[in-house]
């Protein structure tokens, strides 16, 4: 069975066509600039890549022109549109679905409802949808939700401390995201090292543009630390993270800015963009603090410091744990982070492997402990694509 995989963005759209009955990737690509100039790069193994400018005036002719390509006689992978089953949708919030589903019209019409409390992610993912039932009508569409994994909180675990009407009115409350990911690596971390995912205690860091730590118990989710929004948490490329709510009306009084604005600020100019005010990247963010910039040096340590933070949390909510997972762009790919959020852990039992962590292969899977170390800490290449492939399998086959 073939099945597609869409994740929408406002102005981008990336694929992957998986043969489920091989666990194997046919081809993937990346469309953007939509609704711009539009530009598509379209990747098979052992191939080369496919480079091109295409007009997309919206999601329809992005759709349009991958199905194009999956087809054609040289750049193809499958003769025809009908070698496709299903297609899967990347939704980084389900409002009230515990889990995927296939999207008819009553789903569709909910995910459209809770747009206020997901505005970014929400319309182009639905814009996706729409684009794949008109040139698919025949096919299955099936949404995945990041927000699933985390349905079976305890109430203590998403109930913010606020007038509890506002959660019954307004439903203000935790519902985390990165969930798809923190799934696929949990559960293959404990593959990996040939644990019991029942049976064992997890901490999971997807660590990137947008970062979130999540607690796994026994295989079930019980914690978070991205919320509400995915602003809470960690500081990250733009976003600040967790701060004092007051800041917010405090800086509206003192600067005259409105609750957009300061919002804009809070979720674009900060994070490691705002402390060392040299980028929003990682990478730029080291090169500057090697050679010397106080405030680059500082916006990292400032990670590093919330992120041993919320894994100490994490050990005393779960009283203990066995795997520490690094995943996503600077968790699959920044040692020195690494390094620097496992030093001082000794106490929870991490014994840090340096040798392996700063030269061990990356895109595979790695144990960055050493042996004897009570915990183990690996690096897990996160596949959402993945996930969404195989939930959509499990509800199509």
């Amino acid at each position: 069975m073939k099945i597609l995989v869409i994740n929408a963005g406002s102005s981008s759209l990336k694929y992957q066509l998986f043969d489920m009955d091989r666990k194997k990737v046919l081809a993937k690509g990346l469309c953007e600039k939509i609704g711009l100039s539009g530009s598509i790069t379209h990747k098979r193994p052992d191939k080369p890549n496919y480079t091109a400018d295409y007009p997309m005036p919206s999601h329809n002719e992005a759709i349009a022109l991958v199905l194009k390509l999956l087809t054609d006689p040289e750049l193809g992978v499958i003769s025809d549109v009908r070698e496709i089953s299903a297609v899967g949708h990347r939704f980084a919030h389900g409002g009230k679905f515990t889990k995927s589903c296939i999207l008819g019209d009553e789903e569709l019409r909910y995910i459209e409802s809770i747009i206020p409390i997901n505005p970014l992610h929400g319309p182009p993912a639905l814009k996706g949808v729409a684009a794949c039932m008109s040139l698919m009508p025949d096919k299955p569409q099936v949404g995945v939700f990041d927000t699933s994994f985390y349905s079976e909180f305890d109430k203590k675990a998403y109930i913010y401390p606020l007038p509890y009407e506002w959660y019954e009115k307004y439903h203000i409350r935790r519902y985390g995201f990165h969930g798809t990911s923190h799934r696929y690596v949990s559960a293959e971390a404990a593959r990996f090292l040939g644990m019991d995912y029942n049976n064992v205690k997890i901490i999971s860091c997807h660590l990137g543009s947008g970062s979130s730590i999540t607690a796994v118990k026994n295989g079930r989710a019980i914690d978070t630390s991205l919320g509400f929004t995915p602003q809470e948490g960690l500081p990250m490329g733009t976003r600040c993270g967790s701060i004092d709510p007051s800041i917010i009306p405090y800086m509206i009084d003192k600067t005259g800015m409105s609750a957009d604005e300061i919002n804009d600020v809070l979720n674009k100019k900060s994070g490691l963009l705002g402390v060392s005010g040299v980028s929003n990247d990682a990478r730029d963010v080291w090169a500057a603090a090697d050679s010397g910039n106080e405030r680059a040096r500082l916006a990292l340590d400032i990670l590093v410091h919330y992120a041993k933070k919320i894994i100490g949390s994490y050990v005393a909510e779960m009283n203990g744990v066995d795997i520490l997972i690094f995943t996503a762009g600077l968790g699959e790919n920044d040692r020195k982070i690494r390094q620097l959020i496992c030093e001082n852990m000794e106490y929870l039992g991490i014994e840090f492997d340096n040798d392996t962590n700063a030269n061990g292969k990356s895109g595979e899977n790695l144990v960055i402990s050493k042996p004897d170390s009570k915990v183990k800490v690996v690096v897990i290449p996160t596949d959402e694509e993945f996930m969404i492939a195989s939930d959509t399998y499990e509800l199509v086959k």
